[in-house]
């Protein structure tokens, strides 16, 4: 117990692991659910994605799609090798989970994760038409590189090295995002479609930084997991997408939730 006590408090202050033979058993089922969320949810993400390619409007747009959905996947696979450093049966990953499965649109199923699915939340909503999949990847996107920033910091070195090599990835995928709704925002009709879809996918997108009063949120502190608050990362990511879709006209006076 010492040892453990130790070792936590090597961890909550600044200290760092590199090997599984290192890790303790809490430690480890940590880490595996944070790996897991984020698979799930880069497998998912994909595949929701994957779906929309040919709504969109040019082939710009469509290879944009593409390549988001194919650098998911490789996000996905290189830290899906880490999970198999620890043992996990990579090759459920290789079979035919139903990654694209979707709940019905008006579902709220808030911060809640499904049997067997780790993935967020919000991947089990369906995405509608290509304007839709262009708020959803912007809301999303910004949420995506907010946590992602907040991991590459974590105590696990190979896993912290992994998030910091594929943050500028995620970045590229918000910004296509950006890209594609200043163009839509150009028509009245496209700006008001994006208006709706922003305020269907802003609190499902909010929830995934989970719970204001989360304990699980002091176990990964100490673990050196995690260093900033859920809520914390939440409002920054709520000035950002206010900022960012007001300046599109879009924005909370316009229907956006704040």
């Amino acid at each position: 117990m010492s040892d453990e006590i130790e070792l936590t408090d090597y961890l909550s202050r600044g200290g760092k692991l590199s090997s599984p033979a290192n890790v303790p058993p809490r430690y480890r089922g940590e880490l595996m659910r944070l790996m897991a969320t984020f698979v799930d949810s880069e497998m998912a993400g994909a595949a929701g994605f994957a779906g929309i390619i040919n709504d969109g409007p040019g082939i710009k747009e469509r290879i944009a799609a593409s390549r988001i959905v194919f650098e998911k996947l490789a996000n996905a696979d290189r830290v899906l090798r880490i999970m198999g450093e620890f043992g996990a049966d990579t090759a459920r990953y290789a079979g035919h989970h139903p990654w694209s499965a979707r709940l019905p649109r008006d579902s709220d199923i808030g911060a809640s994760r499904r049997q067997g699915d780790m993935r967020l939340s919000v991947f089990h909503y369906p995405i509608e038409g290509w304007t839709d999949a262009v708020v959803m990847n912007v809301l999303m996107g910004r949420a995506t590189v907010i946590q992602l920033d907040e991991f590459a910091g974590g105590s696990y070195q190979p896993l912290a090295e992994a998030f910091r090599a594929i943050l500028p990835t995620e970045i590229r995928h918000a910004e296509l995002g950006l890209e594609g709704l200043r163009m839509l925002a150009l028509d009245p009709e496209e700006r008001a479609r994006a208006r709706a879809s922003a305020a269907y996918w802003h609190p499902r997108v909010a929830a995934s930084f989970g719970s204001a009063a989360s304990p699980r949120f002091d176990t990964l502190k100490r673990f050196g997991l995690r260093r900033t608050p859920n809520e914390t990362l939440a409002e920054n990511w709520r000035t950002e997408v206010a900022e960012l879709f007001d300046e599109l006209g879009i924005g909370p006076a316009e229907g956006v939730p704040e």
